[in-house]
């Protein structure tokens, strides 16, 4: 029996998709290799990321709180699950290609360092050229994963990790670009979404906020509660966002975006500067905040150091020594750079409760 049949008959079934869809007989890799007999493009693509040893750490790195305690915070594992849930309910509802969507969403945390957004900063301090997760992200799973090959990834799902990140001032900012296609949009508002409302929850279970601290407009507009921001919010992209669908479509109309109605898009935008100030910005947070930037650069230091250090396979060996101690720290989790940073001696790293 012929199996390409099923990837073929997969392929047929995402001609039904809207015609901004992408579609995975039409996607391009970095090097040419045999379609899977039984799965198209994009689910191989989603199947690669899900089996890599980067995808694994993420469930001891920090999402906002670090090293938590409890067993119900955020990680940055959990955050990625939601934005693919989010992802795949607003690629489904605009006829648009979940697998791409599920792929992209998978994959676009995947370079995030120890501590979070504190360890990307001190890797950004570290490094020359600077330090970004979401490039780093792409650099994973193009270069460093399998022994140094790369996966081979489709360029959509490449794309859209590399251009998944917003700017602090606007949800909608592109300060990364704009995603080649809808999906990647897609995933680049879940990501904004998802992390708004979990980290919300996580907060407020932190005892920092309570739910009626939160903004006018978010109790108002949003909800009052993570599953009616929630519900407000996907509907009202997927509401806003029709035209993506390609129902009604006039010949020769502009290409759709993702998009939002201006008055939800000013409230998240409210709940989010809400959160930089009272949440991710707290003064309270900042000797937990300093401590892990001390222990990612004390690493760092003593990776550059003593480059025998540097496991095989988080690196490449014929980069700069900076760029692959960059590399080795990245991939840790929280709980193993705490470690290695107090068996080394780092007083930042002592006493800290695991």
């Amino acid at each position: 029996m012929d199996l390409h049949r099923v990837r073929r008959r997969i392929e047929q079934d995402e001609e039904r998709l809207s015609p901004f869809a992408a579609r995975s007989a039409a996607a391009t890799r970095p090097r040419p290799e045999e379609p899977s007999s039984v799965r198209a493009a994009f689910q191989r693509d989603r199947d690669r990321i899900v089996h890599t040893k980067a995808f694994r750490r993420l469930k001891h790195k920090t999402q906002v709180f670090i090293a938590p305690q409890q067993d119900h915070f955020v990680t940055r594992l959990t955050h990625t699950f939601e934005v693919a849930q989010v992802g795949r309910t607003i690629a489904r509802a605009l006829r648009l290609n979940e697998d791409l969507a599920e792929a992209i969403a998978l994959g676009h945390d995947i370079g995030h360092g120890p501590f979070g957004h504190a360890g990307e900063e001190a890797l950004a301090e570290c490094l020359p050229e600077g330090f970004r997760h979401n490039y780093q992200s792409e650099r994973v799973l193009d270069k460093l994963e399998n022994d140094g090959r790369g996966l081979n990834l489709t360029h959509a799902v490449l794309d859209g990790v590399r251009k998944s990140s917003k700017a602090r001032e606007d949800v909608m900012a592109e300060g990364w670009g704009v995603p080649d296609t809808l999906e990647g949009q897609v995933i680049k508002l879940a990501d904004a979404l998802a992390y708004l409302n979990h980290d919300v929850q996580d907060a407020i279970r932190a005892g920092i906020i309570g739910e009626d601290d939160l903004p006018h407009a978010s109790q108002t507009v949003l909800g009052r509660s993570h599953g009616e921001r929630l519900e407000t919010l996907v509907t009202d992209v997927v509401g806003s966002s029709w035209a993506a669908t390609g129902e009604g479509r006039e010949p020769g109309a502009e290409p759709p975006a993702i998009a939002m109605t201006a008055g939800v898009h000013a409230a998240v935008n409210d709940l989010r500067e809400f959160m930089f100030r009272r949440v991710y910005l707290l003064a309270e947070r900042r000797s937990e905040v300093d401590r892990a930037k001390a222990i990612v650069r004390f690493l760092f230091d003593h990776a550059v150091e003593h480059p025998g250090s540097i496991s095989s396979g988080y690196s490449l060996p014929d980069d700069p020594l900076p760029r692959r101690a960059a590399d080795f720290v990245s991939g840790m989790t929280d709980r193993y750079a705490i470690r290695l940073a107090a068996d080394l001696g780092c007083e930042d790293a002592r006493g800290w409760s695991l």
